[in-house]
């Protein structure tokens, strides 16, 4: 897995994940970065920034690092939670980091991903994500529907976001709550949508009717949050 930039760069020391490979260009001079690969013996590879950018796109800031693909968890590891999320197969990076930087500044304990046709953890997902990727666990399931039915076994309270729902204030949210949100454009797809307990909406006063993935999400979260503070 290639990763870019240094503020991801920081992150991955921080986390102390194996660092494979280091390509900095030749005026990258953020020494106590430099410090680290040489204090770990870890190889540098130097070459002109313009090479770098043609061999990482994006904004790079003379920095690439190939690191271990990032391990995802199984379902078995958050069956004992209180609060999850449910990204059924969002497809933007920036949102899905957006959504990891809320969830983790929430208390949100894991986030659950579908296998297939959906975004996975990136460069830009750490990026966006500013550090809250090491502090929330991810999960990734083969079915979105299967796995509904095991959590729902185990307590959860499935709470979908659509258009066409109860609002979200109005709802009252298990202590045990697992909320689903719906790809950009499409929603949560039929099968989900069948198995959510609750399908609840944000009212818009607008002229739009829908908001970007990981504002709703935000949105949501918050309200689960503070119905949860109110109980304690």
């Amino acid at each position: 897995m290639i990763v870019f930039g240094k503020n991801v760069a920081k992150e991955v020391i921080d986390s102390k994940k194996e660092i494979k490979k280091v390509y900095l260009a030749n005026n990258f001079d953020d020494e106590k970065i430099i410090k680290y690969f040489e204090d770990n013996n870890i190889k540098i590879n130097r070459m002109d920034k313009r090479i770098l950018d043609q061999k990482f796109k994006g904004n790079n800031q003379g920095i690439a690092l190939e690191i271990e693909d990032y391990k995802y968890l199984s379902i078995d590891d958050v069956l004992d939670t209180k609060f999850l999320v449910m990204l059924d197969h969002l497809e933007d990076p920036h949102n899905f980091g957006a959504i990891i930087r809320t969830c983790e500044a929430a208390g949100v304990d894991a986030i659950i991903i579908p296998k297939k046709r959906s975004v996975e953890i990136t460069s830009t997902v750490m990026k966006v994500s500013a550090g809250a990727l090491n502090n929330i666990k991810i999960v990734e399931v083969s079915s979105l529907p299967q796995t509904i039915e095991k959590l729902k076994k185990y307590g959860f309270w499935f709470y979908g976001t659509d258009m066409d729902g109860s609002n979200y204030t109005d709802v009252v949210y298990d202590p045990k709550t697992c909320l689903v949100i719906g790809a950009e454009g499409n929603g949560i797809s039929r099968l989900v949508s069948e198995k959510c307990d609750f399908i609840i909406s944000i009212p818009m006063t607008g002229k739009i009717n829908s908001l970007n993935a990981s504002v709703a999400a935000g949105i949501c979260i918050y309200e689960v949050v503070r119905q949860k503070n109110e109980r304690i």
